[in-house]
C-alpha cells in the first residue's frame, strides 16, 4: 500500500516520526510493514477528517491510530501463528501487549539511528539519498522522482533494492560503535550535504530553490549536533554552511521566480538570525584540529554573507578555495575558484584559470567566462553567454543568462 501522496504537508513530520519509530521497532527486515501503518494512519485521517473536522489535538490522534494500527497488525500475526503452530499456546497474549512507543525521546533517537542504517556503505549513494528523503524525510514517490528527474518506476525499482540490500546485510537500525563512528559519519554527512545542495540548486520542478529540501537537510544536521556522540567538528561545519546559505534565501528569488544574482541581491533581505547562528556553529566547528570541507565551505559561505566588496573579502575566499581544492577537489569549486582570483589578481588571471579547466559542457563555465571577458572582449563575452544560455538547464538560468545578454 502506498497512500503516502494522500500525506498532509503539515503532518509530513509526524509521517516521518512513525516510520522511524516503527521500522525501529520491528527491524528493517519488515520496513514495508512500517511504511504501511505510517500511510494507514494518514489515510484514515484523510477520510476521517473531512467528515468528522480535524481533532483537537491532531498528532496525538495519529499517534494513537497509528498504535491501535499496530496492535492490529501484531494480533493479526499471532492468530496466524497460532493457528499454523500448535506448540504456540492459544491463551498467549504476549503480541497484543506491544505498544509502539512515541515518547519525543525515541521518536529522536530512532530517526537518529535511521540515518545510519539508511546511510551505510552497503547501500549505493543514490539510493541513499532516495531512503533518506522516504524514510526520514517523509517525501513521496513522485516527489523523490522529481528530484531525481526519474520516472516513478525507477525510483520505486531503486527503493525496493536498497530494501533488500538492507536486509541481506542484516543492518541494524543503531548508532555505530566509536571505532567506526567517523567513517559512517562522513557517509550521513555526505548524504544530507547532497540533499542541501539539490535543494540550493535544484533543476527539478523547473526551481531554481527548493526550501523543502534544505531544511530537511537542515533538521537532519541538527539532528546529529544535538546528539552528544555525534556532536563532532564537520557536523557542526556543515550546519554552519548551510545556515550561512539559508540566510540568503529571501534575496535568492524575485516574485516571478527568477534567480537574483548575488551582486544585485537586497542585502537587508538576508536573515541576521540564521547568520549569527551560522557563525555560532562554526566557532563550534573549530574545536579539535580536524579539517573538512565543510570547515572550508562554510568559511567561503561566510563571506559571502558580508555584502561589502572589499579586498579582504576575496583574499580570504581564494585562500579558503584553494585549501579546499587540496582536500576536495572538484571542477565546479576549481571554477569558483576563479572568480574569486580574479576579484583579488585581475581578470586576465581569472580568465587563464578559467580556461585551463575546460569545462565545456557547463554553462556555468560559459557564463563565468562571459563575466571575465565583459569590459576586455565584449564580442567573446557574447559568444560566450550564448553558449551558456544553449547548456543552461532551468528556465531561472536562462533568464539570468539573457539579461546579461541584454544588459552586459
Amino acid at each position: 500500500m502506498q497512500h503516502t501522496t494522500l500525506i498532509p504537508h503539515l503532518f509530513r513530520t509526524e509521517y516521518r516520526k512513525i516510520v522511524a519509530v516503527l521500522c525501529r521497532h520491528f527491524g528493517l527486515q519488515q520496513m514495508e510493514i512500517a511504511e504501511d501503518i505510517a500511510s494507514d494512519t494518514f489515510l484514515t485521517a484523510a477520510e476521517t477528517w473531512p467528515l468528522k473536522g480535524i481533532p483537537p489535538q491532531p498528532t496525538a490522534w495519529l499517534y494513537q491510530v497509528a498504535k491501535n494500527k499496530t496492535k492490529n497488525y501484531l494480533q493479526r500475526g499471532l492468530l496466524f501463528a497460532t493457528k499454523i503452530s500448535p506448540d504456540i499456546k492459544s491463551n498467549s497474549t504476549e503480541g497484543y501487549e506491544e505498544e509502539i512507543d512515541l515518547s519525543p525521546q525515541n521518536v529522536n533517537d530512532s530517526q537518529l539511528q535511521m540515518m545510519f542504517a539508511v546511510c551505510h556503505p552497503a547501500i549505493s549513494r543514490e539510493a541513499q539519498i532516495g531512503l533518506s528523503l522516504r524514510i526520514l524525510c517523509g517525501f513521496g514517490i513522485e516527489e523523490i522522482a522529481d528530484a531525481f528527474l526519474t520516472s516513478k518506476e525507477t525510483i520505486n525499482k531503486r527503493l525496493f533494492r536498497a530494501k533488500e540490500k538492507l536486509k541481506e546485510e542484516k543492518i541494524h537500525i543503531e548508532l555505530p560503535p566509536p571505532a567506526t563512528m567517523n567513517e559512517r559519519l562522513e557517509a550521513v554527512l555526505t548524504i544530507i550535504y547532497l540533499l542541501f545542495n539539490e535543494g540550493y540548486y535544484s533543476v527539478s520542478q523547473n526551481k531554481t530553490l527548493r526550501k523543502d529540501l534544505c531544511l530537511e537537510a537542515m533538521r537532519l544536521c541538527t539532528m546529529l549536533v544535538e546528539n552528544e556522540s555525534t556532536n563532532k567538528p564537520a557536523v557542526n561545519a556543515l550546519l554552519a554552511l548551510m545556515c550561512f546559505h539559508a540566510s540568503r534565501f529571501d534575496a535568492r528569488i524575485n516574485e516571478h521566480g527568477e534567480h537574483i544574482l548575488y551582486e544585485e541581491q537586497d542585502a537587508n533581505l538576508w536573515n541576521a538570525d540564521l547568520i549569527s547562528k551560522g557563525g555560532y556553529f562554526l566557532n563550534q566547528a573549530a574545536s579539535g584540529n580536524e579539517l573538512s570541507r565543510y570547515h572550508l565551505e562554510a568559511g567561503i559561505a561566510y563571506w559571502n554573507t558580508q555584502k561589502e566588496d572589499t579586498r579582504e573579502k576575496w583574499v580570504n575566499i581564494l585562500y579558503f578555495y584553494n585549501r579546499l581544492l587540496q582536500i576536495a577537489y572538484s571542477p565546479i569549486a576549481a571554477l569558483n575558484r576563479t572568480y574569486a582570483l580574479a576579484k583579488v589578481n585581475g581578470k586576465q588571471a581569472g580568465i587563464a584559470a578559467a580556461e585551463q579547466l575546460e569545462l565545456t559542457n557547463n554553462h556555468f563555465y560559459f557564463a563565468l567566462l562571459g563575466e571575465l571577458y565583459t569590459g576586455i572582449d565584449d564580442a567573446k563575452a557574447r559568444e560566450y553567454y550564448e553558449s551558456a544560455l544553449a547548456l543552461a538547464k532551468t528556465e531561472a538560468d536562462r533568464a539570468a543568462i539573457r539579461k546579461k545578454l541584454q544588459h552586459p
